[in-house]
């Protein structure tokens, strides 16, 4: 149904193309319906749009970054001050092991793990809230949900503004192909940091 629904984004206004991708994008992260809301596919058929001419390139990169900052952040919010009530519910039951994976992954990488949850659709809907819930610093939070929502935003609108009408075979491999590419990148990152880290106390200690 919201696919379907979604597709008529490409022969609306340019405002209801912002309202409609912002709102979807800032309800995925802050509201818990990642579930059920395909905001990804709405940030590419958004790309799609400003390909068209329907709505510009830069008003919508604006839109979906501010989108994705904001709606984690409510997340974070929602998930320091009820997270553990929240967690119990039926919905999460299934579930479970992979909350459970987020929160040592969380307690282990810290930030990290809130930028590679960005790119995962069902931990891009809890990850903040899981944050919250862990008690991480809204600093840390902050800096490395700003860092994933500018990446993320950025890179699924500008996939849906070159990939054009070919939008949906995009959208069909978009999740897999990203989120393996982004999980490489960050080891790589943390292993080079690690490595350096070391070399670093190594000649401190010489």
């Amino acid at each position: 149904m919201f696919t379907d629904a979604l597709h008529s984004l490409l022969d609306v206004h340019a405002w209801v193309v912002l309202l409609v991708v912002g709102l979807m994008v800032f309800a995925e992260d802050a509201l818990f319906v990642g579930f059920v809301v395909p905001a990804e596919l709405a940030a590419i058929l958004g790309g799609v749009a400003a390909k068209e001419g329907n709505v510009t390139l830069t008003g919508l990169l604006v839109t979906v970054i501010a989108a994705a900052i904001i709606g984690d952040t409510v997340g974070y919010e929602v998930g320091k001050h009820f997270g553990r009530r929240i967690l119990v519910w039926q919905l999460f039951a299934p579930h479970r092991p992979r909350l459970d994976w987020a929160l040592d992954l969380l307690a282990r990488r810290g930030g990290i793990a809130v930028f590679m949850g960005r790119w995962i659709a069902f931990f891009r809907a809890v990850m903040p809230a899981l944050a919250g819930l862990s008690q991480m610093p809204y600093g840390r939070f902050l800096a490395f949900n700003a860092l994933g929502g500018a990446v993320w935003g950025t890179v699924v609108v500008m996939i849906g503004y070159l990939a054009g009408t070919s939008y949906e075979k995009v959208e069909t491999y978009f999740g897999r192909g990203i989120a393996v590419v982004v999980a490489v990148l960050v080891v790589a990152a943390v292993v080079i940091w690690q490595v350096l880290k070391h070399r670093r106390q190594h000649v401190t200690q010489a």
